[in-house]
């Protein structure tokens, strides 16, 4: 049992530590808001998660879970504690879902490991098959730096970089927090295949292979997958770039994986546009927290603004619930970007990008809001928490 006083080891984009209290209470936040708006309860779903521990993932679950009554299977990548640091704030976040979920009568159950691995898929098929039965709904959910292949043994690392020829925009340096320039070099052609491999939508396409060979996917199933597409402002390094490439590959897995899954069981795949949220991978990339801080500064003041559970709420709400036909795009996408890219919105921020620098950014941004959100993915910072209280870190779910 390790008792401590736990103070944020914050550098740039990088937390190093998660204090368990403020993730447990981050997470009876999102809980809390599921409840007291959720109208669609009582379904008893069987949801698959891969990627449930942070995120768009989480708030799924979350939603899956006190919406519909859902019994989950989560997996993730999550560190525990150990004598000489707290656990990852995604393996806090499990614990404190674990918790509300046993109290209010839920099954939920989770998997920690590489979900990429050949092993780990058939962990989760054996769980299935002992707790749980058919899958009719797939949340595929992650965002990973790096991915060991299952049949070649091949690690393949992801970029974030634009394609073609070098980009040059602003961002903010997080560690003096001045706007400073910033150029990224064009990525090669080993970059871009590999961050493909990593983020595109071979794995989700094995997954439901293997769920299919177990006889695991239930009639008229649902599988959804997440993406960003943004405005202009971000499209070089993301929608233009090497993550762009992959999610063009994700989709057009998806757009596959729709056609089968509605001839054989007449089901769907569907991929959910989503809103730009602060989260460790954004913040590594470079433009996106100044153009957060822009965004979430005019969103906020015209009341439109959602965290990732808002989004997950209206998506399984709105969207993707029993007797629900989604809304989609001429080119199949559920958009929940749609407050994002709102024409009013894209033009105040795009002014304001032009005319924003060191002097006036925290006049015309709400840097100060990105800085808390982010400290908040980490359980610091939050409303309500003693953070001179010694906490127990070593936990389990």
């Amino acid at each position: 049992m390790a008792v401590q006083i736990v103070k944020p080891r914050i550098r740039g984009f990088i937390c190093t530590n998660a204090h368990p209290a403020g993730c447990q209470a981050n997470i009876q936040n999102q809980i809390d808001l599921i409840k007291e708006n959720a109208t669609y309860k009582g379904t008893g779903l069987n949801a698959l998660v891969i990627g449930a521990s942070t995120g768009y993932g989480l708030a799924s679950r979350i939603a899956l879970t006190w919406g519909y009554g859902a019994k989950t299977l989560g997996l993730l990548y999550e560190r525990p504690a150990d004598e000489r640091r707290t656990a990852s704030a995604g393996y806090y976040n499990t614990v404190a879902f674990h918790r509300q979920a046993q109290q209010d009568g839920f099954l939920a159950e989770s998997l920690n490991g590489d979900a990429f691995s050949d092993e780990m898929k058939q962990e989760a098929i054996e769980r299935l098959k002992a707790n749980f039965g058919k899958v009719d709904v797939l949340v595929y959910s992650i965002a990973a730096p790096r991915r060991i292949h299952p049949r070649t043994g091949e690690t393949h690392n992801s970029v974030l970089k634009s394609i073609g020829e070098s980009y040059t925009g602003k961002t903010i340096d997080l560690n003096d927090e001045t706007v400073v320039p910033v150029t990224i070099e064009p990525a090669d052609n080993k970059e871009i295949a590999d961050t493909i491999a990593v983020m595109g939508g071979e794995d989700l396409e094995m997954w439901v292979d293997a769920l299919a060979d177990a006889e695991l996917l239930a009639p008229e199933m649902t599988v959804v997958a997440y993406t960003y597409i943004g405005s202009a402002l971000t499209w070089p390094i993301y929608r233009d770039g090497t993550i762009g490439k992959a999610k063009d590959d994700l989709k057009a897995c998806v757009d596959t994986l729709d056609v089968k899954l509605e001839d054989q069981l007449g089901g769907n795949a569907y991929i959910s546009v989503n809103k730009a949220v602060v989260t460790q991978a954004s913040a590594a990339i470079p433009v996106v927290p100044l153009y957060i801080s822009i965004l979430y500064d005019i969103m906020n003041a015209k009341g439109i603004n959602e965290a990732p559970i808002g989004q997950m709420h209206r998506l399984f709400s709105e969207h993707l619930g029993p007797g629900l036909q989604p809304q989609l795009d001429t080119e199949r996408y559920i958009r929940l970007d749609d407050r994002e890219l709102r024409q009013d919105v894209t033009d105040a921020v795009t002014e304001r990008w032009e005319q924003i620098n060191t002097d006036n950014f925290h006049e015309l941004s709400d840097y100060a809001g990105y800085r808390r959100r982010f400290r908040n993915l980490f359980g610091f910072e939050v409303e309500g928490v003693d953070y001179d209280e010694a906490v127990e870190t070593e936990l389990a779910f």
